[in-house]
C-alpha cells in the first residue's frame, strides 16, 4: 500500500517589511497592495498597483511569513 503526499497550497502573497527611502520608517505591506501605500510618517508612496503585485517603491528589508 502506498502512501499519498498531501500537498497544501501555500498562498503566492507574501506580507513584506519595507524602509522608506526618504525618512528611513520601516512599515509592513502586502505585496498584492490594491490600493495605494503611502508612508505612515513622509506620505511617499511606497507601493501602487498594478492588478496583480504591487509595484514597490522601498527597499524590501525582509518576506514575513
Amino acid at each position: 500500500m502506498k502512501k499519498r503526499k498531501i500537498l497544501i497550497p501555500e498562498p503566492k502573497s507574501r506580507f513584506l517589511l519595507v524602509k522608506c527611502p526618504d525618512c528611513e520608517n520601516e512599515q509592513i505591506l502586502f505585496d498584492h497592495a490594491s490600493t495605494i501605500v503611502k508612508c505612515l510618517v513622509c506620505g511617499r508612496v511606497l507601493a501602487s498597483p498594478t492588478g496583480g503585485r504591487a509595484e514597490i517603491d522601498a527597499k524590501v528589508l525582509k518576506i514575513l511569513e
